[in-house]
């Protein structure tokens, strides 16, 4: 799927509705319009939310692509293109998991290989000590379902609704999730920095 434009501000109104999530509106648009207003509007966040997940911007960009492109090949399926949108996080989150999986199988067969480990630079290790390299490395040590919540949560600012739809879990289990992963991030961020930031996680 090529890079999406932006739709034109020039489109006279009453062409196409927009519902509130910023998702046409359904049956207004047909699938390559409606993704394309859907692939400027959401791409960057969505892309946030894959790196959150598979620690890898590359990575994080094929996955996001490769949502468009299948929810573009079931469009015409879609039970409710208003929820095209939701239907795009919930790919993203999939797929994510399936890029984590095929990693972990590459890194156990290049375990065989013997490859010096890499010595970083003073440019690494000033990258190393950012404020967000510390807490993409925290969010790596918590569990797949903390992480995924926590990512949808603060960094989509998604609702409890919205992201046990996402998920497919309850709304119990995301709050469940959310606190145990906000108090394990507290714990491992301790080592960063003195607590002036906890409530962002609370």
């Amino acid at each position: 799927m090529t890079h999406a434009t932006a739709i034109s501000p020039g489109r006279s109104p009453g062409t196409a509705s927009v519902s509130m999530s910023g998702s046409p509106a359904s049956g207004a648009w047909g699938a390559d319009e409606a993704l394309e207003h859907l692939y400027a509007a959401h791409w960057r966040r969505l892309v946030r939310l894959s790196v959150l997940l598979v620690r890898d911007v590359g990575t994080a960009e094929e996955v996001v692509q490769d949502a468009f492109v299948a929810v573009h090949a079931r469009w015409s399926r879609l039970r409710d293109p208003d929820l095209a949108l939701a239907y795009l996080r919930q790919a993203v989150v999939n797929r994510s998991r399936s890029a984590l999986r095929h990693r972990a199988v590459v890194a156990r067969h290049a375990q065989r290989a013997t490859v010096p480990a890499h010595a970083g630079g003073a440019d690494e290790a000033t990258l190393a000590t950012t404020r967000r390299d510390a807490v993409l490395e925290a969010m790596r040590a918590l569990p797949r379902r903390q992480r995924e919540v926590l990512a949808l949560r603060y960094y989509l600012d998604l609702s409890e609704g919205e992201i046990a739809d996402t998920l497919g879990i309850s709304r119990g289990a995301v709050k469940s999730h959310a606190s145990r992963g906000a108090a394990a991030l507290r714990d491992l961020l301790a080592d960063h920095w003195l607590g002036d930031d906890s409530e962002e996680w609370s």
